[in-house]
């Protein structure tokens, strides 16, 4: 902490986009700067704060000493069922605004004396909870952004305003989504390689101009530009071109500092350690099935949070399974078919009783790095696909929509690690690759390649690895920034 004495210890704020994968990357952010001495405020919309108590219990958000939790409103109406995953376009809508007022209140209730705590002295936002910039600048605060996607995908938002110049969006018709215009070379855009149209984040593929999510998310990420710095859930070796294509965007400075749950993670571990913050609640038998495999040898299904997809989708990808014969961890959200609960045929769990395991969610990181786990069939969500290279695990990719179109490219044409299913999921497409990747030559080199990005992940992790250092001095020449000059 340099020459600051106890009474002036640094207070961060923690201001997660208020959905599943954007919390989990932010709280392992939260852990590391409590770890190295700030005090946290960490920042749930009330929604997800009651979802949590509901789950978890209140001791969820309890907190640490040090470590506390607060609330402010998302601005929308209560959902129709408690503990579903809320419309992302009405939630990025309302917390951009209504969320300002409520976070400026909010700071100046964390500055009262009264409070027993230090003055906030840093602010860290995801990107899209932009709003709180104001509050942070009006206090002369440093000011840091949470980029909780792939460098890549940052890359693929700035440049639809390119996509726009060069007239191959807004599309002129529904049909060009299913006639091969989606294949489109993209060339010379600078940080990315081989893109087609259909692997830039998919809120531009659309035909309407005035689409909503195409404006937010260029006029949230072109704001990053007003941070004193952005940071990623990623590491050098596996997107350092794209993290130097980002700074030349304009941006302060690009720290990696991942991946973010293996930098958190604490052995022995602390009172910190075991705060979580899932809005499921998690299955730990699903660690107890696995421990009885063979390594390799089971096929791990989960579509994140937000994926959502039709019941004839869900029975392909049930009859695909089936019929691949291998043993299989499926969790199936009670929300993961639209308008409806999830129903798999009876004879389907008839044919698979006894090698299958269904689960409503599980411990992820912990199931990625079992030995018994030998495949992923994903979505490609980022963290989804940081943890698969944590563990080694090569993918079958479907991404479903935003960043996981870039991120799924990036797996199978850049990375090696991964192979596409066709949005249009067939049953047989689904077995065949279950068995190229668990048996066939293909799988043995996606394999052979996965293992060699957890190799680089445990480089980049390690004490005196690329992740570690750039926290240091992310810490010691932004977040501490003001206690030096």
């Amino acid at each position: 902490m340099g020459s600051m004495g106890t009474d002036e210890k640094p207070h961060a704020v923690c201001v997660p986009y208020p959905a599943q994968g954007h919390i989990t990357p932010m709280l392992n952010v939260a852990k590391l700067l409590h770890a190295r001495g700030f005090d946290v405020t960490f920042v749930n919309t009330e929604y997800n704060h009651a979802r949590l108590v509901r789950t978890r219990g209140v001791a969820a958000v309890a907190g640490v000493p040090g470590f506390r939790f607060a609330t402010i409103p998302d601005g929308l109406p209560p959902p129709d069922e408690d503990d579903v995953t809320q419309d992302i376009p009405s939630l990025c809508r309302s917390t951009k605004e209504t969320c300002l007022g409520p976070f400026r209140r909010l700071l100046a209730q964390l500055n009262d004396p009264a409070t027993g705590h230090p003055p906030v002295t840093c602010v860290v936002s995801d990107v899209v909870m932009g709003f709180s910039m104001p509050a942070a600048k009006e206090l002369g605060l440093p000011y840091v952004q949470l980029w909780t996607a792939s460098a890549i995908s940052y890359i693929g938002y700035r440049h639809y305003r390119l996509l726009i110049s060069r007239g191959l969006v807004p599309l002129k018709d529904i049909s060009q989504l299913t006639n091969g215009y989606l294949d489109t070379p993209v060339e010379d855009v600078p940080g990315l390689r081989s893109m087609r149209l259909r692997d830039f984040p998919s809120f531009i593929l659309t035909t309407d101009p005035e689409e909503y999510m195409v404006k937010y998310v260029i006029e949230e990420t072109e704001r990053c530009t007003g941070a004193s710095a952005i940071i990623l859930n990623s590491f050098g070796d596996l997107e350092g071109e794209a993290v130097a294509a980002m700074e030349a965007l304009g941006l302060s400075k690009v720290y990696t500092l991942g991946p973010l749950h293996l930098m958190a993670r604490e052995d022995p571990p602390t009172p910190r350690s075991s705060i979580s913050l899932s809005l499921w609640k998690e299955q730990q038998e699903c660690l107890q099935w696995l421990d009885g495999k063979e390594a390799g040898s089971v096929v791990y299904v989960n579509f994140g949070s937000i994926t959502v997809m039709t019941n004839e989708q869900l029975v392909e990808f049930a009859w695909g399974l089936a019929n691949s014969g291998k043993e299989f961890l499926w969790i199936i959200r009670r929300d993961l078919v639209k308008g409806d609960s999830a129903v798999l045929p009876p004879e389907f769990l008839v044919e698979t009783a006894g090698r299958g395991l269904l689960a409503s969610w599980c411990p992820q990181k912990e199931v990625l790095s079992h030995p018994g786990v030998g495949a992923f069939l994903t979505h490609s969500g980022w963290n989804s696909t940081v943890e698969s290279l944590s563990g080694g695990v090569p993918v079958i990719s479907w991404p479903f929509f935003a960043d996981q179109q870039i991120n799924c490219r990036y797996q199978c044409n850049e990375w090696g690690v991964g192979m596409e299913i066709n949005s249009n999921v067939k049953r047989e497409a689904v077995s065949d690759l279950i068995t190229e990747l668990m048996d066939g030559e293909k799988g043995k080199e996606m394999r052979r390649k996965a293992e060699e990005w957890r190799d680089k992940v445990i480089n980049a992790t390690k004490p005196g690895g690329s992740s570690h250092s750039n926290i240091d001095e992310l810490v010691r020449d932004v977040l501490l920034a003001n206690n030096y000059s």
